[in-house]
């Protein structure tokens, strides 16, 4: 095996060169050596190039909306800031096709769970420990660990801190957590909220907490909110629904922040600018400002599929000294004639704002943007990510950090920073294809410190920091360690001789105090970090003080997939290996007697598949069908850098990955009956009967061909026959969906006959559950809304149906479901039905038709997969909570415990 090691990273391998820099400089920048380089670049930059083409017609078709480049991996070689658009593209697409999501869906369906009964028994949360990235016993070939981020969560998207150490942070779909510490030992206080997806925290001058729900980091409706919730004792109270302003006019929206200033609250969002009074909470949301009104609901081209870009509001800038004045940052990333800067004229309308100084006011160079003003009024800071940058220069999107020195967002503004100053002050993105701002469209923070205007904390893929007002940048929280001269894989170290640096990929940040000590709170793609707001640093500006607050307490891990098996070491023969692959932190390992979680695949950990017999024989899929595989749970001591024979993890990829035909999140999945026998879905369905042994990609063959554009969505097998759920086009225009059937010796393939208006609704396949003592009983989920909320041609009704003649004829056995998007159904041992959505999931005993929710305290957030143990638990993968498992004997022999129904 080549010596290569798999990481995050999207980009093309190069030799790092250190041209013309200090010695301070050159200190900072990776080594010239390659160190695990090679594998992680050149695999994953294959990725990027088989899928550029691809994508690129799926944004053409897509309209005006969509910027190419923003939407899809670049030709050069594709990069995380891509491969994440496509990513959070698809994850929309299964829950929007064939249409668009009207307001007040997931509000409706969380009502209706509401008034739906219960199941005996709860949840047990099995993801409550830390999640050490760094992980010493996991430095195999295709981990991160020794990256340098020590213990991660997941995204935390909104942070806001006080002077007596309380501390609260949102979760990208969690919810907000509350420490008293200063950070850590956290507490959730959100959890009773039909939506745990955060845009943003803030503490307003009263001490009162505001919670923005609905996501800031896509562009469409992929983590849409309920509005804004106001706690007014955060340090003892927690979020109620009746705690919301207003009413339901910011529902189903993304709030990317909130400003205050003249008695009002602004809201930017993606369905324009919005105001309430912040004395009076009951009254409607204002709608100051929407570029495009014929497109927000009830207007004329409401169901146009641009309908959820041509309104969307990132900032606002309210002067300090006269709050009358305010600037609006409008403008969708990939590009819109509406991008620009407004403020109202005299007769009361928003205009066009001509000239700011060098802060471009020109559509093709406002996209997203940020402001951040000083405590004192004498400053006001900017981050601006350009359209026309992304779609032309292959390394970033940034335009650059602006500055207006009058403390008026008016101006004039003065650039302080672009890709060039911040690549060359101690960042660890030198490569081509990804520099500073590459994801500038995506993670984007600011903040000035209270004590001194002149000192800001910018984040974008690294935390970055000025104490001059921008005369000069360090980076005191750098992407990673990898290639710095004071790495090493060495599993007695975390991360060699460098510190401890932050996750990559910055959301939040706030300043506060414990104990009279002043400290700095990032939030990231891996949780949540602080340092004293003077810290300590190197001689290339790497802060040597980080602490990471994630310990165990606050789990917002966003799980795509959950694989559990026995744990060979466990002498008891009961304790289980629970392995799952999550947005942005790899595959976590937990076995049988861990007190802390480890990292064994790096990169996002996609679907999984675990051998129910040996919990360390693990298949993950890094995304777009890269399957990787271990049958020693991937345990190295890093000796494969030096010796690649001893690597064990192997890269096993079906033929699809090379050309590009495969969703981001991919389906794979093995035969109950037969462990060895494994199913992929790309554009073919693809069969492989070695197993874990299995060690090339050419060892897969297609059992048959969806066609062309078509690509897999659901994959499911037993004894032989196969069920395999498609889209494509997968986008709002021209969606189409179908399911194919035949066996794995690529025997009797056929289509089955499902017309857009027929029985099953014309929405996103999900799952297949396949009946092990009749492959001819099936039911099969479908994503998205029922015709109610989705504006599409044949949106269809109904969420789970069932056939028991291979497909022939159908029946909706939905009932009294929720009318919220399914995304995995498993029949259980005893004959029930378990259902996961985005919201909770259900319960359907045997000889029954109604539905129940399933156990309690399970967090209202996506359940993304469902998978059974081999200790007679079912283990739910959440996409913002983490995994949990409920025993299924709770659930009796075939009839409900109704001890607490």
């Amino acid at each position: 095996m080549p010596t290569r090691q798999h990481r995050r990273l999207l980009l093309p391998a190069v030799t790092l060169t250190v041209l013309g820099l200090t010695t301070t400089q050159a200190l900072a920048a990776p080594s010239a050596e390659p160190g695990p380089r090679p594998h992680q670049a050149r695999h994953q930059a294959e990725i990027g190039q088989k899928h550029a083409k691809k994508v690129r017609a799926q944004a053409a078709a897509a309209g005006p909306s969509f910027n190419a480049r923003s939407e899809a991996p670049g030709e050069d070689g594709g990069d995380e800031a891509e491969n994440s658009a496509e990513g959070t593209a698809q994850y929309t697409e299964a829950r929007t096709a064939p249409g668009v999501v009207a307001p007040g869906a997931y509000g409706a369906a969380w009502a209706q769970l509401q008034s739906m009964p219960h199941t005996g028994g709860n949840w047990d949360h099995v993801t409550d420990k830390p999640y050490d990235s760094d992980d010493p016993r996991y430095r195999d070939v295709n981990s991160n660990s020794s990256g340098g981020s020590g213990y991660v969560t997941g995204r935390i998207t909104g942070i806001a801190a006080d002077a007596d150490g309380y501390v609260y942070a949102g979760g990208a779909n969690g919810g907000v957590f509350r420490s008293r510490t200063g950070g850590g030992q956290w507490q959730s206080i959100s959890d009773k909220l039909p939506s745990l997806s955060t845009g943003t925290l803030n503490l307003d001058g009263g001490g009162r907490l505001w919670y923005a729900t609905g996501e800031s980091n896509t562009g469409a409706t992929s983590y849409v909110g309920t509005g804004v919730y106001v706690l007014a004792d955060p340090k003892r109270g927690e979020f109620q629904p009746g705690m919301r302003v207003g009413g339901a006019e910011l529902e189903s929206t993304i709030i990317h922040a909130l400003r205050f200033g003249g008695g009002k609250v602004w809201a930017a969002t993606s369905r324009g600018v919005w105001s309430h009074s912040t004395t009076d909470l009951s009254g409607p949301w204002v709608l100051e400002f929407a570029p495009n009104p014929e497109y927000l609901p009830g207007g004329s081209k409401a169901g146009d599929p641009a309908a959820p870009y041509k309104n969307i509001a990132n900032d606002i800038a309210i002067d300090p000294r006269d709050p009358g004045k305010v600037v609006l940052a409008v403008g969708w990333r990939g590009g819109d004639t509406y991008n620009g800067f407004y403020s109202k004229a005299a007769d009361g309308s928003w205009q066009r704002v001509g000239s700011l100084g060098d802060l471009p006011t020109d559509a093709a160079n406002v996209g997203n943007v940020t402001f951040a003003a000083s405590a004192d009024g004498s400053r006001y800071y900017a981050i601006d990510q350009s359209p026309e940058v992304a779609a032309t220069d292959p390394d970033t999107g940034l335009k650059g950090i602006y500055v207006s020195k009058s403390g008026s967002p008016f101006g004039p503004w003065t650039q302080i920073a672009d890709k060039e100053k911040l690549r060359n002050s101690g960042s660890a993105l030198q490569d081509e294809g990804y520099q500073p701002g590459i994801q500038a469209w995506y993670n984007q923070s600011l903040q000035v410190d209270p004590a001194d205007p002149d000192h800001v904390y910018a984040g974008l893929e690294e935390v970055l920091e000025t104490k001059n007002g921008g005369s000069t940048w360090t980076v005191p929280g750098p992407y990673w360690n990898f290639g710095f001269p004071c790495w090493s894989i060495d599993p007695a170290k975390q991360s060699g001789d460098c510190s401890q640096t932050t996750h990559s990929d910055q959301h939040a940040v706030a300043f506060g105090a414990y104990k009279g000590k002043s400290s700095v709170y990032v939030g990231n793609d891996g949780g949540i970090y602080s340092r004293p707001v003077n810290g300590a640093a190197d001689a290339s500006g790497h802060a040597t003080d980080w602490k990471s607050l994630a310990d165990g307490t606050m789990d917002t891990l966003q799980y795509y997939s959950v694989g559990v098996g026995k744990d060979p070491a466990d002498r008891s023969g009961r304790g289980v290996i629970v392995s799952g692959g999550m947005q942005d932190n790899g595959e976590s390992i937990l076995r049988a007697h861990d007190k802390v979680m480890g990292s064994n695949f790096g990169g996002d950990g996609a679907d999984t598949i675990v051998d129910p017999n040996n919990g360390c024989n693990i298949a993950e899929e890094y995304v777009y069908l890269d399957i990787w595989v271990t049958q020693n749970c991937a345990v190295n001591d890093g000796s494969w850098k030096t010796d690649p024979a001893k690597a064990t993890s192997y890269e096993v990829a079906p033929p699809d990955k090379e050309t590009g035909e495969a969703r981001f999140i991919a389906p794979i999945t093995a035969d109950p009956k037969n462990v060895d026998t494994w199913i992929a879905g790309g554009r073919h369905v693809w069969v492989q009967h070695k197993g874990y042994a299995i060690r090339s990609g050419s060892e897969w063959t297609s059992a048959y061909d969806l066609g062309a554009g078509h690509v897999a969505t659901a994959v499911a097998t037993v004894n032989g026959t196969v069920y395999a759920g498609w889209c494509g086009p997968c986008n709002n225009v021209g969606f189409s969906r179908g399911i194919a059937v035949g066996k794995t010796d690529g025997t009797g393939w056929h289509q089955l006959d499902l017309p857009v208006d027929g029985t099953l609704p014309n929405r996103y396949i999900s799952s297949f559950a396949v009946d092990e003592n009749d492959a001819q009983h099936v039911f099969v989920a479908f994503n998205g809304f029922s015709r109610t909320w989705t504006e599409g041609p044949g949106a269809g009704v109904g969420h789970l149906f069932e056939t028991r003649d291979g497909g022939a004829n159908w029946t909706d056995v939905s009932a009294n479901l929720p009318d919220v998007p399914a995304t995995s159904v498993r029949i259980l041992p005893n004959g029930g039905l378990a259902l996961g959505s985005d919201l909770a999931a259900f319960y359907r005993a045997p000889g029954t038709t109604d539905w129940r929710v399933l156990g309690r305290n399970l967090p209202t957030t996506a359940v993304q997969q469902l998978k059974t143990g081999p200790d007679g638990k079912l283990y739910a993968a959440t996409f913002g909570r983490g995994i949990w498992s409920f025993d299924l004997r709770r659930l009796g022999h075939g009839r409900y415990d109704e001890t607490d129904g």
